[in-house]
């Protein structure tokens, strides 16, 4: 059955409401010990839970999306804002790094930071010697820092102008539908669809 045609556009914004943002990110390492030092130890994340994936949850990881592989470690981290970031650490040689830029790849993963930590996540990089490129303002009104993790991650942290002790993301990037339609026009000429998306962005 058609999505759109099930939950139907004037429902979607109502339904969306239901989501309360992540409850945790799920990545991939091949060092636990490295990462654990790196979102602890140099990014100052609390570790949270320490665990093996349970004997015998591997027999059905394919339909679960997880990997196939039996009793492997998985480590979560405080991120801010009760959300978690979390890693299964896979066999030595296992698998290969991902393209970051193919599709379905994850590109890369931004933290919110209030503005005046900015500078305090740019003397822990220093102190440890990692390489970053920042402070650039990607957008009006925002300010950011790329850099990598110990596993390849292109990690980003991304600080506002306003509401700058506690960003308001949504906030302080929501477009209305007409600015956001000066892009999307371009996608599709279909005027039905294009108001179906203005519906989306109530």
């Amino acid at each position: 059955m058609n999505v759109q045609a099930k939950i139907g556009a004037a429902q979607l914004p109502t339904e969306k409401r239901a989501f309360r943002g992540v409850h945790h990110l799920a990545l991939n390492t091949e060092d636990m010990k490295s990462t654990i030092d790196f979102y602890a130890g140099v990014l100052g994340m609390r570790l949270v839970h320490a665990m093996r994936v349970p004997k015998g949850a591997d027999a059905n990881a394919e339909a679960r999306g997880n990997p196939p592989f039996p009793e492997i470690r998985h480590c979560f981290f405080d991120m801010g804002n009760d959300r978690l970031i979390g890693f299964f650490e896979m066999p030595k040689g296992a698998k290969k790094p991902v393209d970051r830029n193919g599709i379905a790849a994850m590109q890369h993963v931004s933290f919110a930071l209030p503005r005046e930590d900015h500078h305090k996540l740019h003397a822990r990089l220093d102190k440890h010697g990692i390489y970053y490129l920042g402070p650039i303002k990607p957008l009006e009104g925002l300010l950011s820092t790329y850099f990598y993790d110990n596993n390849g991650i292109r990690l980003k942290v991304t600080s506002h102008d306003k509401n700058s002790i506690d960003p308001k993301v949504i906030e302080d990037l929501q477009q209305t539908p007409d600015e956001a339609m000066d892009e999307l026009i371009g996608l599709h000429s279909d005027n039905e669809w294009l108001e179906r998306v203005k519906a989306y962005m109530a």
